[in-house]
């Protein structure tokens, strides 16, 4: 995995690149480095990582899996890299070099995507969670045949089950076999006298699949969790494809989160921040306490350790951030104006501009989130 070079570079092409620019450039590129046309050393392992860049960058949820995680994102899939010359130059000239039909070709089924909606909490320790989703299943019916019980398929007699038909073209390049797929049976090689009344002759049906998933502790929003083999099912034997769980976290009432860091805003009186105090506050574990130390400033950051979110797939957690502020208070009782106004007496009127030195700026580049 660590050698494999970045699939935008191998496509030349930007990571924001639109699906249009990544198909033009993968055309210009296989054609280029296709072997048959191409005999230089090293043609061939070039093609192949044309093909692959390919799979991953046109297809979203393969390319969404590779933006946020890199190659590591990608363990586990397959990949159909069924990109023949003779596709390219159909796409380009509109005649085929021959070879079987892609139509009967295994392919991998298509991936899908389930949007899961979890409080905070889940989110940071993880939780079991029942999804249902629907999907193509094989018609229990017909088991995939697409014909009738007590009927067969039979072959084509357009195309004598080869699922093409072929012309002889006279082009500029001489005369070329222009191969297509064979109108009788759309490149099946075979034919339904009597289509499976269950599924309409499709060979699927469409069923509501229930399966209950494992969230690990940690995940974020928009954190995808690739379950193997859950999506669509794989055409002529090929693999199934996979469910893609999209993870969406509901805002909480206090905390907010910064990587593995938990922060709570909190907010003091002037005789707390002046003197000092031992205050309760929430944290995901429940209720603890922290000591305020006396002479506290506003946006003074206070450090619990531990107290954040764990860290996924990986030992430890980080910590719970406590940003200060102090509450003026709007309206105050006779007792309370009578003991300021002699607290201000004894604190003077002078006023002092304060330089900002480095501190200050680390507190800038950092969000303010200086011990």
């Amino acid at each position: 995995m660590a050698d494999k070079r970045d699939y935008y570079k191998v496509l030349d092409v930007s990571r924001d690149a639109s699906s249009d620019d990544i198909r033009g450039a993968y055309r210009k590129l296989a054609k280029q480095y296709h072997p048959d046309v191409n005999t230089e050393s090293g043609a061939g392992e070039r093609f192949k990582e044309i093909n692959e860049a390919y799979a991953v960058l046109s297809d979203e949820e393969r390319r969404a899996a590779y933006d946020r995680f890199g190659h590591a994102g990608l363990e586990g899939m397959q990949f159909d890299f069924d990109f023949g010359f003779g596709d390219i130059f159909e796409q380009f000239f509109g005649f085929g070099m021959g070879g079987r039909s892609t139509r009967r070709a295994p392919r991998r089924g298509q991936n899908l995507r389930y949007d899961l909606t979890l409080n905070f909490e889940e989110a940071v320790f993880g939780v079991e969670k029942e999804i249902e989703f629907s999907r193509q299943e094989t018609c229990s019916s017909c088991q995939g045949s697409r014909a009738e019980p007590g009927t067969t398929p039979i072959r084509c007699s357009t195309c004598n089950g080869s699922g093409e038909v072929r012309q002889v073209r006279q082009t500029i390049l001489g005369s070329m076999v222009n191969v297509g797929t064979c109108p009788s049976c759309g490149g099946l090689g075979e034919t339904i006298q009597t289509p499976c009344k269950t599924c309409n002759g499709r060979g699927l049906v469409r069923e509501h699949i229930q399966r209950v998933i494992q969230v690990p502790a940690g995940v974020d929003d928009g954190t995808q969790i690739r379950i193997a083999s859950e999506g669509e099912p794989g055409l002529n034997g090929g693999p199934s494809g996979d469910l893609f769980v999209v993870i969406h976290v509901k805002a909480h009432r206090y905390f907010r989160r910064r990587g593995n860091d938990i922060l709570l805003d909190l907010g003091i009186n002037i005789a707390q921040a002046t003197l000092g105090a031992q205050v309760g506050i929430p944290t995901l574990d429940g209720e603890d306490t922290i000591t305020i130390p006396p002479g506290t400033q506003p946006g003074k950051v206070l450090r619990l350790k531990g107290k954040g979110v764990p860290r996924l797939r990986r030992n430890g957690r980080g910590d719970q951030l406590v940003i200060v502020s102090v509450d003026i208070p709007r309206s105050l009782t006779a007792e309370q104006r009578s003991l300021l106004e002699q607290l201000a007496e004894t604190l003077g009127t002078e006023v002092h501009p304060h330089e900002r030195g480095f501190l200050d700026t680390l507190k800038d580049f950092l969000g303010g989130l200086v011990d």
